[in-house]
């Protein structure tokens, strides 16, 4: 099944609010960090380190 990342992204961040109920900021930064982080070269790293 391929789901959007943006979609991806609404929902974790959706449930993160409502079970957790972290501060909006923690929030943003942990999103925007792991998108910019996909998109990296150390993606390709912590990729072969998980596997």
């Amino acid at each position: 099944m391929d789901v959007p990342l943006w979609f991806a992204l609404l929902a974790v961040g959706y449930l993160g609010v409502k079970l957790i109920r972290p501060p909006w900021w923690l929030i943003a930064v942990l999103l925007l960090g792991g998108y910019l982080l996909a998109d990296s070269l150390l993606a390709l790293v912590i990729d072969t380190a998980v596997k």
